[in-house]
């Protein structure tokens, strides 16, 4: 249900992405408005990028197997990583052709233009809410990328609609026909948020990629563990995150007396402890060691 929920945002998301830039491209060229080929340039890289990511949900909402036994999860991550690239090119693009609009005269865009900017604005706006929604209920990382995919898009379209406004009415107003670069300079400012959005899916995606620990779950999980009737320490805990879920690794300290049969019994009743309280873990992996704590009482 999770991956399908994931995956149906993430296809009515492409759907739209395509329509819109297809409208982005034609608007632009009719309208003379750089500022909206920029912005279809931007919605180009957001269709890559949502494919990656349904084809990521996909793969990584696989089951176990034995060539991957703990998952697919991280295709999650690369696919977070490969959007985060993309954004970071695209904002380049963007630049580049905005410096080249700059040093070439021309005229303000059409005035028709901002109605299309509104609808467009709208729209991504309301596909990051939908898309976002999904991806915090099932913590998604590559369904999360998507969301702020989305929303780059509607920054990038309100910064065009600034920047076409200007360009059509400062002039008119002010009596400065250099305001009909505002175009053009929305464009680049546009472009600078496209390099933070796609900087921020890249961090996480690279930490989880590069196995960081999870400070938050090893905290609770460290107190859940030291809760079971038998454990007398809990230390050495990793936690890892692999798409939506966690691997832990710990420590036990349990008696020194407990038979092989008792400890084992007692570690699998930590995991079963772990794994209720908490679905998201996928697995826990436990190393039993005879706690000292008798030896010294004595």
């Amino acid at each position: 249900m999770k991956s399908s929920n994931l995956q149906r945002n993430t296809l009515i998301g492409l759907v739209f992405s395509v329509l819109l830039t297809i409208v982005k491209f034609a608007a632009g060229i009719l309208g003379s408005s750089s500022a909206l080929v920029a912005d279809a340039i931007e919605s180009l890289a957001d269709v890559f990028g949502s494919i990656l990511v349904w084809q990521a949900l996909r793969v990584a909402h696989q089951p176990a197997d034995n060539r991957h036994p703990y998952g697919y999860g991280k295709a999650e991550s690369l696919s977070a990583l490969a959007v985060g690239v993309i954004l970071l090119g695209a904002a380049g693009v963007i630049v580049v052709k905005a410096f080249r609009e700059i040093v070439v005269p021309h005229l303000p865009p059409a005035t028709w233009t901002i109605w299309v900017l509104v609808l467009i604005i709208v729209t991504k706006e309301l596909l990051f809410r939908l898309v976002v929604h999904g991806a915090n209920v099932h913590d998604s990382d590559a369904a999360r990328a998507d969301a702020w995919h989305h929303r780059a898009d509607a920054l990038t379209s309100l910064a065009a609609l600034v920047g076409v406004a200007v360009a059509i009415w400062g002039p008119h107003f002010t009596g400065l026909d250099s305001l009909v670069l505002a175009d053009e300079v929305a464009a680049i400012l546009a472009s600078g948020a496209i390099v933070v959005t796609g900087l921020g899916l890249i961090r996480p995606a690279v930490r989880e990629l590069l196995d960081a620990v999870s400070e938050e779950m090893i905290e609770v999980v460290t107190h859940v563990a030291a809760e079971v009737d038998g454990v007398r320490l809990v230390e050495k805990v990793w936690v890892r995150k692999s798409g939506s879920g966690f691997f832990v690794d710990m420590h036990l300290h349990v008696d020194p007396e407990l038979t092989i049969k008792d400890a084992h019994a007692l570690s699998g009743k930590v995991k079963a402890t772990l794994r209720s309280q908490m679905p998201r873990i996928l697995g826990v992996l436990i190393h039993i060691e005879p706690s000292e704590e008798a030896e010294v009482l004595i």
